[in-house]
This record gives C-alpha cells, sequence and structure tokens, in this order.
C-alpha cells in the first residue's frame, strides 16, 4: 500500500515542487495550505506521516503540533521552516515533532528523512493499519468508510472518529471526559451528553439489538469500552 502523506506549506511554488517529487516516489500527498485547514485534514483523515511548515498562516506549525499530540494523534510529523536557530529546532522537538529539516533544503535529503520516519512509525497496532472488521462491520481507515453487512453506513465526521478512537482503544475503559478531551477536543471538566448522544447512535447504526449493545459497553459511573476483537488488515 502506497503510504500517505500530508503537506502543509503556504507556499505554493514548493508544494507543488515537492508533491511531484513525493508523487514520483511513490506517495500520494495531500495538501493544506494554511494552520486551520491543517489540523482540519490531520484530524480528520488518516495520513502515515505529515509534513508541517512551522511559519503558517492562521495558526502556526507549533500549535498544530502541540494540538496534534494532545488529541493522541502519533503520526510521524516532520517539521520545516526557513529558520536555522537551535531554539526553534529544539521547541519544534519539544512540542512532539519527530524530525526537522531547514528550508533551503536538498530533496534527496527530504526524501531520506521520510523514509526513515516511515521505518520507525509503529505498525503492529490496529491504529495504524487500514482497515479494521469486527463481525460483520468493516472500518476502512484510509476511505474514511464503514459498512456493514456489505452496505455504506452513513456516520458523521464525529461519529467516525468516535469508532476510530473506541477501535483503537479497544478492551480499555475510556471515560466520558477522556473521550471529549481526546476526540472532541475540549479540555477541562465538561458536562455534556454529547458523548452519551454519539454513542447511542453508533449503537442504532452497527449494533443488531442497540439496546443490549455487543461491541460498544457501558462501564457504570466511568464511561464506555470497545469489547470486540478487532481483525485488521
Amino acid at each position: 500500500m502506497r503510504p500517505s502523506v500530508l503537506f502543509v506549506e503556504d507556499e505554493e511554488a514548493l508544494r507543488m515542487t515537492v508533491g511531484d517529487r513525493l508523487r514520483s516516489e511513490g506517495y500520494i500527498v495531500d495538501y493544506a495550505s494554511d494552520g486551520d485547514e491543517g489540523l482540519e485534514k490531520a484530524t480528520q483523515l488518516p495520513f502515515d506521516l505529515i509534513i508541517l511548515d512551522l511559519m503558517l498562516p492562521d495558526r502556526d506549525g507549533l500549535s498544530i503540533c502541540h494540538a496534534l499530540r494532545q488529541a493522541g494523534l502519533i503520526t510521524p510529523l516532520l517539521m520545516l521552516t526557513a529558520r536555522g536557530q537551535t531554539e526553534d529546532k529544539i521547541l519544534g522537538l519539544k512540542t512532539g515533532a519527530d524530525d526537522y529539516v531547514t528550508k533551503p533544503f536538498n530533496m534527496q535529503e527530504l526524501v531520506a528523512r521520510i523514509e526513515a520516519l516511515l521505518r520507525r512509525a509503529p505498525t503492529g497496532s490496529p491504529a495504524h493499519r487500514g482497515v479494521y472488521q469486527f463481525a460483520t462491520v468493516r472500518v476502512d481507515r484510509r476511505a474514511t468508510e464503514v459498512t456493514r453487512d456489505g452496505k455504506l453506513v452513513n456516520l458523521s465526521v464525529r461519529e467516525f472518529q468516535l469508532l476510530k478512537y473506541l477501535i483503537e482503544h479497544a478492551g480499555a475503559t475510556l471515560s466520558r471526559e477522556q473521550l471529549l478531551i481526546d476526540v472532541w477536543g475540549y479540555n477541562g471538566k465538561i458536562f455534556t451528553r454529547t458523548v452519551d448522544v454519539h454513542i447511542a447512535s453508533l449503537r442504532q447504526k452497527l449494533e443488531s439489538d442497540p439496546k443490549r449493545p455487543t461491541f460498544i459497553q457501558t462501564v457504570q459511573r466511568v464511561g464506555y469500552k470497545f469489547t470486540p476483537e478487532v481483525v485488521t488488515s
């Protein structure tokens, strides 16, 4: 399967140059031209690696990197910047970047850094594989598509994110507060029925008997647990 890369860069000429080279190396490339678009794509779509410019309109690369790591996303992240100061590199790495390349850079070096990051990326858990299947439900992470009994299930973006998170943490008891922070991006203790409403909707769409769920179990006074054995491919 060809690795997918998100390139977040506001300079169009550089986006096209790097994108063309990566596609010639066999990568699937998607783009974002500002910080807000980059954060949205990185959190809603599956990528094997993210290339992130430090200086971006709307939201800078450091804040995006911090938000992604706070959300629990462990996709390898390569940061680009025109700055060459050591303190910027250290700050980027402390924020959660996996590697750092200073502009202008050699294209062969960039490709080599990407290959090295992908080799080091964890591959043993369902979080980093393309397809999850339990019972007759099939979840395609790359296509952001869910089918049940071979028929497409219409999930909202947030429902898909919640289901993906539950699968990635199969067997763990997840509190409502944890789900609100990691899936919705809320900070602090917030009282809301949002999690319960979305869980009920997922059960309605995926469970044979939503009132007696098999896959998404309620843990009384705590939260929820995703219980089935997950088959990945």
